[in-house]
């Protein structure tokens, strides 16, 4: 059972991690300015969370039906992970390898998005200076430091919520001793 859960896990992770890589290189080759657009990163938050939910659901009926804590959050986790991971990894590949004048043409992008978002919600014009010397002070948000990172804080945050669905998804075999 441990490894059909891994392997379910696995190959839904591999699904998820072939959707977000395309969408990398697609929003790469194609339009760069896709990085910039907030209903794209909320699009891929919710694919995830999704890929994750049905990993586990499928994990218990694999399992007939029950299954515990443990490897419900297993194979949330497991799918997460692998689903984050390469794309990040392609990414960082794509802007610190192949094309690094890209990477700095999409900070430019992502620093003037942020500070037109901030205009049109009426942040007083020293905010957004601060955030502008910020922003401008940071090395390139593509780097492998900060690549790493990205994935660290995504792991940590998708584990949150892969507890909140594992308690949900979790089921006793009431016939179990």
């Amino acid at each position: 059972m441990e490894k059909s859960l891994k392997s379910l896990s696995t190959t839904y992770g591999l699904y998820l991690a072939l959707i977000l890589t395309s969408f990398t290189i697609i929003g790469y080759a194609l339009y760069l300015d896709l990085f910039t657009k907030w209903w794209f990163g909320i699009g891929q938050l919710l694919l995830v969370i999704i890929f994750g939910i049905v990993a586990s659901m499928k994990a218990r009926k694999l399992s007939g039906g029950f299954i515990s804590f443990k490897n419900a959050f297993t194979a949330f986790f497991i799918t997460v992970a692998i689903g984050i991971i390469i794309p990040g990894l392609v990414g960082m590949i794509i802007f610190n390898f192949v094309d690094t004048e890209s990477a700095g043409i999409l900070q430019e992008k992502i620093v003037e998005n942020q500070l037109a978002m901030m205009q049109n919600f009426g942040a007083p014009q020293e905010a957004i200076d601060n955030t502008r010397t910020q922003l401008e002070a940071e090395d390139n948000f593509f780097s492998i430091a900060n690549t790493l990172k990205s994935i660290a804080y995504q792991l940590v945050g998708f584990s949150i919520v892969g507890l909140i669905v594992a308690l949900v998804v979790k089921k006793s075999d009431p016939n179990a001793a």
